[in-house]
């Protein structure tokens, strides 16, 4: 059985685990909407992305009812 030789101090099990931590998000605002967004994103919001538009939103396509 897996039995550790000697004690773990607490600065060595500390260092162990300090990548453990989380980081906080660093949210932009959005040129286009003002909605806040990730870094280097698309926007959620308005679909845009450095000034132009990537994503159509789906309020502004026109879907036919019959081709469905």
């Amino acid at each position: 059985m897996a039995v550790p030789k000697s004690k773990i101090t607490r600065s060595r099990r500390g260092q162990r685990r300090s990548h453990d931590a989380l980081v906080v998000d660093n949210p932009n605002e959005c040129p286009n909407c003002g909605e806040l967004k990730r870094p280097h994103h698309v926007c959620a919001a308005c679909g845009h992305y450095a000034d132009r538009e990537v994503v159509a939103q789906a309020d502004e396509i026109d879907l036919d009812e019959d081709a469905a």
